[in-house]
């Protein structure tokens, strides 16, 4: 095979270490789709508190990067890897990290807020109807929530602006969510706090109170999509390019939030290892479309790692062709 062959039969694969799920992408050369994997691995547990990465969560964490080193392996395809809010706080990232590169082979790169937002906006809206608005990527985290503005109207897809609030779905659970079900009063300051940063940003940041598209992305609004679908088993088909009402949303975190984990399970749609974290994701999105006004958002099965993957095979083929490449 001639090296020139060779490059247009390049797979590219990324994995992305998240406070919550670690997920793996694998694309072929046209960018197609081979292999997409969520797995919720809940490396940020008590992060906040201790600074520290668990042994039991890097211990999980690694046993599925192991699993999928091998799926890229047998797909041969060129690897990424990224690390976002959990290893950008803790303190004994750098010993995780080397434990990644042993398994795998590549050094991960810790993304900073500003790199994770660009890429989970890019990797957001590359696979929707192009649009000449300015559309807002909300992307609910374990860790952290990006909301980051951009729009294609010189042609070429830019972020203009955006903002990370320091909540996510793991971190806001723990540290506001006690009860079984939560008590209201834990439900309502959950809400509060995310509101509060929410009023912050757009004080900040005006533009957030202005865009015409909202997309969002990630773990919790893809489940709350579900549950209101009713879906028994993972369909991206019907959940990419949903709309997601307010009322659809409100309705689903009413739901969830009044059962207990026991009841909470037996929702279609609602994945058994994110039960225990669904709830902070809902007060996370209804906070968020209650501040914005948002009367619906746009469902996106695509997210970051899609960003990552786009840049990373980017940025290879413009190596090999002795040009820069990248989003």
């Amino acid at each position: 095979m001639n090296a020139h062959h060779d490059r247009h039969s390049e797979r590219y694969a990324a994995i992305d270490i998240g406070s919550n799920s670690t997920n793996l992408l694998i694309v072929d050369a046209t960018g197609a789709e081979l292999v997409r994997d969520v797995n919720v691995t809940a490396l940020g547990e008590g992060v906040v508190a201790s600074r520290l990465l668990s042994e039991a969560a890097m211990a999980r964490t690694l046993a599925i990067i192991t699993r999928y080193a091998s799926l890229v392996s047998e797909h041969g395809a060129r690897l990424a890897i990224t690390g976002t809010a959990a290893c950008r706080m803790a303190t004994n990232t750098a010993d995780f990290l080397e434990r990644v590169r042993h398994v795998t082979g590549v050094q991960p790169r810790v993304l900073s807020a500003d790199e994770e937002a660009r890429l989970a906006w890019h990797g957001a809206i590359a696979s929707m109807p192009t649009s000449d608005d300015t559309t807002m990527v909300v992307d609910i985290g374990g860790a952290s929530t990006e909301l980051t503005l951009g729009d294609t109207r010189d042609g070429v897809p830019i972020v203009r602006d955006g903002v990370s609030l320091p909540y996510g779905v793991v971190t806001l659970t723990e540290a506001e969510l006690h009860g079984d079900p939560p008590r209201a009063e834990e439900l309502a300051n959950a809400i509060s706090i995310v509101s509060d940063a929410v009023d912050n940003a757009v004080i900040e940041r005006p533009n957030l109170a202005h865009a015409t598209r909202v997309i969002g992305v990630a773990g919790s609004i893809v489940t709350i999509a579900a549950v209101e679908l009713g879906l028994r088993t993972f369909d991206a088909s019907r959940l990419h390019g949903m709309e997601l009402t307010r009322a659809a949303a409100e309705d689903v975190f009413r739901t969830l939030a009044t059962e207990s984990l026991a009841d909470r399970v037996h929702n279609p749609g609602l994945p058994v290892e994110r039960a225990g974290v669904i709830v902070g994701g809902c007060c996370l999105l209804v906070a968020i479309m209650r501040r914005l006004q948002l009367d619906h958002i746009i469902v996106s099965t695509h997210n970051l790692l899609d960003g990552v993957v786009a840049e990373f095979q980017s940025a290879e083929s413009g190596r090999d062709h002795g040009n820069g490449g990248g989003l």
